[in-house]
């Protein structure tokens, strides 16, 4: 019965094949179909591209010490220098120890971030089915087309995607009204790597306006909880320690490195005043999105402060495209002014972009340039060692993905039309 419902479906898509290429109610038969590839594709890299040692051996030796016994965190190094990520990396990639053998079996490893790189998908997959904003041949882009990606999870099995799988899966858990389940998730998902700070401004504003002030207190205690938690072993040891090394916000990056700051002189790159405007920068940008357009209200967004009962007037029903535009564009606004961006980082906004891109209203012209800025994007990333060229390309794409963000989604002008004439009555005659 399920197979000749699906055959039966399969014959209705080629049939409205350009309808399964632009109608978004037909994300769930392209996922399902691109899901299935990417299987294959992912088999076909671990067994043809040699794999390359990054990180993996540093993190097998963090995670080691650990395992040893060590519970003061400033102890915990491997070759690459000493660990810098949250309690979360170390019991997750304990968790990789054991099971590789102590991190010896990276042919096992690699498999298992093949399969965390299909449950990625398919979470990513759920939020652009609840979303129906991004057309499906676009994911073809999203899928198959990124070798860097690819390379991310099964090459080099850095730590970011197993981090942004667990923000992807708090998503879902958002958009179905889970909030506190959500946020245990997404606090989980900053103990493996603080980039996910950069959703939280959005999931602040929307905890404010779905709760309030005093009602989103107990969901911030959870994420707090959790984090206390999971450090607990080595709070008990070193508590500075631990928390210089783990959330250290003021950590210098190489410049070698550097994706989108090649054009610049090292000396500006590594300056203090440099990093004090881009912070700066990204307050302002988080700022005037918060006002201007995540704040749909005509009322100060210091009723976001009161209780959503007594509002007057309400506030507007929290949407899926809603929560998903305002954690997006929180967190790209976060990747734009970023200190320095490594190639790994690229899978913080990667699966986003088609949302961004597609989340405001499309002309049938305007498909051609969002494609050709998704492609632009990749070639950027691909790029090794970056240059003058791809840093300024990249920062460029970036500006106009930002600028359609802000004009895209600006709110439609009331239009005021004046009141119907009258002719005058004989009273009004006799005043005249």
């Amino acid at each position: 019965m399920a197979a000749g419902r699906g055959a039966a479906a399969l014959r209705r898509a080629w049939q409205e094949r350009r309808a399964a290429l632009l109608e978004p109610r037909y994300t769930p038969l392209v996922a399902a179909c691109l899901c299935l590839a990417e299987g294959g594709v992912n088999l076909w890299v671990i067994r043809r591209v040699p794999y390359t040692e990054i990180d993996w051996k540093a993190y097998m030796q963090e995670v080691e010490g650990f395992a040893n016994g060590t519970r003061d965190y400033t102890q915990l190094k491997g070759d690459t220098g000493p660990l810098v990520y949250p309690a979360g990396f170390v019991y997750i990639f304990l968790g990789l120890y054991h099971a590789t053998g102590r991190g010896s079996d990276i042919r096992l490893a690699q498999y298992l971030f093949a399969g965390l790189y299909l449950l990625n998908l398919l979470l990513v997959f759920r939020i652009y089915c609840r979303t129906s904003k991004v057309p499906p041949y676009v994911f073809f882009f999203m899928c198959c087309a990124s070798y860097r990606i690819h390379s991310i999870f099964v090459l080099r099995l850095f730590n970011d995607p197993v981090a942004m799988a667990i923000l992807f899966l708090a998503i879902n858990l958002f958009l179905e009204e889970r909030w506190s389940w959500g946020c245990l998730l997404f606090s989980l998902a900053v103990s493996v790597k603080m980039n996910i700070l950069l959703f939280a401004p959005g999931l602040l504003f929307l905890l404010l306006q779905r709760f309030g002030l005093l009602g989103c207190i107990p969901k911030l205690c959870i994420c707090a909880l959790l984090q206390v938690v999971l450090g607990l072993p080595f709070l008990l040891v070193n508590p500075v320690g631990y928390l210089t090394r783990s959330f250290d916000l003021g950590r210098q990056f190489q410049f070698k490195w550097t994706v989108n700051w090649r054009f610049l002189p090292e000396e500006v790159f590594q300056n203090r005043v440099f990093h004090a405007a881009l912070l700066l920068a990204h307050l302002a940008g988080l700022g005037l999105f918060a006002l201007h357009r995540w704040h749909s209200s005509k009322e100060s967004i210091l009723t976001l402060l009161k209780d959503p009962a007594k509002r007057k007037p309400a506030s507007p029903r929290l949407t899926v495209n809603r929560i998903v535009f305002i954690l997006f564009s929180s967190n790209f606004l976060g990747v734009c002014c970023s200190r320095s961006l490594h190639y790994q980082f690229y899978v913080w906004y990667f699966h986003t972009l088609p949302y961004l891109l597609w989340c405001t209203p499309t002309t049938k012209l305007a498909h051609m340039p969002k494609v050709l800025l998704l492609g632009v994007i990749e070639l950027c990333w691909n790029t090794y060692p970056s240059t003058v060229c791809s840093s300024l390309s990249l920062h460029i794409c970036h500006g106009l993905i930002l600028l359609q963000l802000w004009y895209g989604t600006a709110p439609t002008p009331v239009s005021h039309t004046p009141p119907p004439s009258r002719k005058p009555t004989a009273t009004s005659k006799k005043a005249q």
